[in-house]
Parts: C-alpha cells; sequence; structure tokens
C-alpha cells in the first residue's frame, strides 16, 4: 500500500450538492455522476493506483471502483462519507473482491501500510506484524501461499522499473545517495499519475539503505 492522504475539502461538489438535497440518503442512492465524481477525485488522490495492491487503474473499461475502507455493514453512518472512500481495482478475488465487510486492521490512511509490510525481488510479500499479515489475508495481497499472479506481477515490475533507473536487481546498490536519488525520482508522479508498483520498488529501495 502506499499511504493515501484524503483531502477533504476536494469532497466532489456533485457529492456535496447530493447529500445536501438527500439528507437520509445512503451510498445505494447515488446516481451514476456522484459516483463517477468519487472515483474521479479518489484516482487523482492516489494517483491512478490501486488503494491497496498499487497496480494501475484508469478509471476506463472498469478497471476500478469505488470502495468502502470500512465497510458499509459494519459502518453504515460512514457509507457517504468521502474519508473512507478509495479507488480499488477490480480485480476477481482480491483488493475490493476480497475485502468484502471484513474488519482491516491496516488501511491506506494510515503511516503503518508503507512500514509494516515487506517486499522482496520475488515479488512476496511478508507481514511484518499480526495487522500487516491480516490486512495481506483480507485482501489477498500475494504471500507464499496465495495469489501467485500478483506476486509475479509485482516481480516483473519491479524489476523492469529497478532497469528502468540503471539499477540491476541482482546486484543491487550499497551507495545510500544513489538508492535515495532513485526514491525520490520514482516518488514522483508523471503527469499526475505514478508507474505501477512504485511503493512497492520503494520499500525493496528502502531495504538496500545502510
Amino acid at each position: 500500500m502506499r499511504k493515501i492522504t484524503k483531502r477533504i475539502n476536494f469532497e466532489p461538489q456533485n457529492l456535496t450538492d447530493w447529500k445536501r438535497d438527500n439528507p437520509n440518503g445512503d451510498y445505494t442512492d447515488l446516481t451514476k455522476v456522484e459516483r463517477q465524481a468519487i472515483r474521479a477525485e479518489c484516482l487523482t488522490e492516489q494517483f491512478f493506483l490501486c488503494a491497496y495492491c498499487c497496480k494501475s487503474i484508469s478509471g476506463l473499461n472498469k478497471d476500478c471502483m469505488n470502495e468502502h475502507v470500512e465497510a458499509r455493514r459494519l459502518a453504515p453512518n460512514r457509507s457517504l462519507d468521502f474519508s473512507n472512500i478509495v479507488a480499488s481495482c477490480t480485480t476477481p478475488s482480491q483488493c475490493d473482491a476480497a475485502h468484502g465487510s471484513q474488519p482491516l486492521p491496516i488501511t491506506p490512511f494510515m503511516a503503518s501500510c508503507e512500514t509494516d509490510f515487506k517486499f522482496s525481488l520475488s515479488g512476496k510479500v511478508k507481514g511484518l506484524t499480526n495487522d500487516a499479515r491480516e490486512a495481506i489475508r483480507v485482501l489477498n495481497l500475494g504471500d507464499k501461499q496465495n495469489n501467485k499472479y500478483l506476486i509475479e506481477q509485482r516481480k516483473q515490475f519491479v524489476h523492469a522499473m529497478l532497469f528502468a533507473n540503471s539499477v540491476d536487481p541482482e546486484d543491487g546498490l550499497d551507495d545510500d545517495e544513489l538508492i535515495e536519488m532513485v526514491i525520490s525520482d520514482i516518488i514522483i508522479p508523471k503527469d499526475g499519475k505514478l508507474e505501477a508498483f512504485s511503493p512497492v520498488v520503494v520499500n525493496v529501495l528502502k531495504q538496500w539503505l545502510a
């Protein structure tokens, strides 16, 4: 995951207006217009990465959806709370599709979402805390046994991005200053977008720092 800072003052105007006109409404009552406005703002906040697995999403061709981090069944009063909504990929059996109504102990709104997971060059992820391990299970983010497709995707993108930054994954880097330069380049959005799985690459690079 990558920490998402919700821009509360940027709640879509369409949603604000709808809530004013429908004080007793909930998310299921929204029209396509409001839902698309929510998704567009979330995509901008997330630099077009899935809030959970960090794959690229575009908002086109139904590749993403509005996802309630605290599930509506658990917190029905937050169904229209923009600070509880992110854009998730629509990949079967992972992220939103895996989350369902399960409690999520680590969310993209927490700083720990960037520190409590350890990614490897092989594409695997390890939870460093019980909460992280539970989040991996709930979202099916690809540990040693599950979601091998996502693991392979991460591996390919991590290797490709490192090579694109003149880093041989097999050799690594032992120059902290150079590592920091590569990280700084990776975390800068290009045209409002981050590269797919770039937070995973940053996670791997930070492990190389002395």
